[in-house]
């Protein structure tokens, strides 16, 4: 192969796994949506709880594969992992598929269980394979940096193609009504798998054989607080678009809740452009303190006024404007809060660890089921006592988290080795 065609295949390949940073928040973020349109058939109180079991799936899987994903990386490489990270998700995406075919709950359930393993590997390959392909240095970081944005652009985009997919009301539609999405799901999963199967991927050399761990990352105080703040983090970053549409849905319809909830992800790509503007001159901690204490603000203000009082708004693909709740703008801006959390809670998180940091990264992707427990917790709330109400559950996780970085992200256990 001539040095030309190799460097067209490496660009076609970039551009292969900027669709999986895209997959990624598109699989992810699907399910909290797919799951209204389930909870119609369901009754009482805990139809919510119902509707959200397809996303607590998607999120148990990380709890499994969370550490294993990182050792399928040392073990068969980065080419092997990404395909079959790849695979598992068109496997997964296709049995969802089949839950429409089959009119059959248990089918979709396990359908976005395959799909939370996939995501799960492709959340620990994609970054570095990037980088390697990148060329590493700035390069690397750029492509990841880019793969970052059209990940988030694509968490908008969900919720916002399934509400234009379904209407103004879920009522009598199946998971049939939303195929287009899954198609196009399934069509990128094919199409890189072949990409990535032709392309010769060079491995990086292996590294750190020989370290020796004495203790483990659980031995460390701010570690173990921080591990807990990231699982609540995931939980409160799910739940509050996922419950903002199931507030909305019913006065204004399911596709302009779902534009509404679309914005928040929106939101959460401008706030990570500006943190990563502000990041080289405030401190972690500063940061994490200051977004929790707004999104404190914004969650009780909501609570407060709920629907008291309606603005005028942009409520879907046409630029129609809808009166909302001023709860939901409230919501919606906690978008920007939430944006930095994990990347500045895993600082403080790892900071002191040493040669633990690696494996400190893999508990912290088991932490990320947080992101299926905690919002069906919200959920129930919300079937007993209203949406409104069970913003306390968020509410509870952002006063930990802003606990975590004033106080128990200081490192106490200086005295054990790191080198």
């Amino acid at each position: 192969m001539s040095s030309k065609q190799s460097n067209s295949l490496r660009i076609i390949t970039i551009i292969a796994m900027m669709f999986l940073y895209a997959m990624i928040a598109f699989v992810t973020n699907l399910a909290a949506p797919v799951g209204k349109i389930w909870e119609q058939s369901f009754e009482g109180n805990h139809a919510q709880v119902m509707g959200m079991l397809g996303n607590m799936m998607n999120f148990l899987a990380y709890l499994i594969m969370g550490i294993p994903a990182g050792l399928m990386l040392s073990k068969i490489g980065y080419k092997k992992t990404a395909l079959i990270a790849v695979a598992v998700g068109l496997l997964g995406v296709l049995v969802q598929w089949l839950s429409g075919e089959t009119a059959s709950f248990v089918v979709y359930l396990i359908g976005a269980f395959i799909a939370g393993f996939s995501v799960c590997m492709l959340n620990t390959v994609v970054n570095p394979l990037l980088t390697l392909m990148g060329g590493g240095g700035k390069k690397g970081n750029q492509l990841n940096l880019i793969g970052g944005t059209i990940n988030s652009l694509s968490a908008s985009l969900t919720p916002m193609l399934v509400g234009a997919l379904v209407g103004a009301s879920v009522a009598g539609k199946t998971i049939a009504d939303v195929n287009t999405v899954l198609y196009i799901a399934m069509a990128v999963f094919a199409i890189v798998f072949i990409i990535l199967y032709f392309t010769p991927i060079a491995e990086p050399e292996g590294a750190g054989q020989d370290v020796v761990y004495e203790r483990t990352p659980w031995a460390f105080k701010h570690f173990v607080l921080g591990a807990v703040a990231i699982f609540l983090y995931v939980g409160i970053e799910v739940g509050i678009p996922a419950t903002l549409i199931s507030y909305l849905k019913d006065s204004l319809g399911f596709g302009v809740a779902g534009f509404i909830a679309g914005l928040y992800w929106l939101l959460m790509l401008v706030g990570r452009f500006v943190g990563s503007a502000i990041g080289g001159n405030v401190s972690s901690k500063t940061m994490v303190a200051a977004v929790s204490a707004a999104a404190i603000v914004l969650i009780v203000a909501a609570m407060i006024l709920g629907d008291t009082i309606t603005i005028p708004f942009i409520g879907d693909w046409t630029f129609a404007i809808v009166n909302i709740p001023i709860a939901a703008l409230l919501l919606v801006l906690c978008g920007l809060c939430t944006s930095i959390m994990w990347g500045c809670i895993f600082n403080l998180a790892v900071e002191g660890l040493g040669k633990y940091t690696a494996k400190a990264s893999g508990i912290f992707m088991m932490m990320v089921v947080g992101g299926g427990i905690v919002p069906l917790i919200q959920s129930a709330v919300a079937g007993q006592f209203g949406e409104m109400i069970s913003y306390i559950v968020p509410l509870v996780g952002i006063i930990y988290i802003l606990y975590y970085a004033l106080v128990g992200s200081k490192n106490v256990n200086t005295d054990i080795k790191i080198d």
